[in-house]
């Protein structure tokens, strides 16, 4: 059974700027030895969804450590706010992993991440720390009654398209200073 909620999504267009905005916000938190993120907020038309605005997230609802992010619901909340403002919605995200782990999602990550149809996780290596191209990272879906999927290196040259783009808006959501 397909949910009515989310149309399906063959191919991701993510514009150049946003690998190198992500990996700039991951690297901050990589450099205190803890995984980074940022969430892509798009649209989807006729089988494609577009990344239009990336997520910058702060405050005291978001927790960062070596091997694990937690975003609390408050703030997911708060996203889908932005999201609903902007007529988008959370279509996927980019978090990082240490140096030499894996690029695969960890069981923490499907146990307890974000779980909607069609929901774009790339996995960036060296807590975002090294240049190595968006094709070599870990690139993962959330497919109905299958779970999390990683694409193979064929589907990634098919389904993730780098495009070229004027720089996209980055929003933070949460406080950023605690408070």
């Amino acid at each position: 059974m397909t949910n009515p909620y989310f149309s399906r999504v063959d191919a991701w267009r993510i514009p150049a700027t946003v690998i190198p905005e992500a990996l700039a916000e991951m690297a901050v938190d990589g450099r205190d030895g803890n995984e980074g993120i940022m969430l892509f907020l798009g649209r989807d038309n006729e089988a494609a969804a577009e990344v239009t605005h990336l997520i910058r997230l702060r405050g005291p609802h978001l927790e960062k450590y070596p091997n694990q992010i937690k975003i609390a619901p408050v703030l997911l909340n708060d996203v889908t706010d932005v999201a609903i403002e902007n007529n988008a919605r959370l279509i996927g995200q980019v978090h990082s992993h240490g140096p030499g782990d894996s690029l695969d999602l960890s069981p923490t990550d499907r146990a307890y991440g974000i779980k909607t149809p069609y929901y774009l996780s790339l996995v960036a290596p060296d807590y975002g720390m090294s240049a190595i191209p968006i094709q070599r990272w870990g690139i993962h879906v959330f497919i109905e009654n299958r779970g999390y999927v990683r694409l193979c290196v064929a589907e990634v040259r098919h389904r993730i398209q780098v495009v070229p783009a004027k720089h996209i808006p980055v929003i933070t959501v949460g406080a950023a200073d605690g408070f």
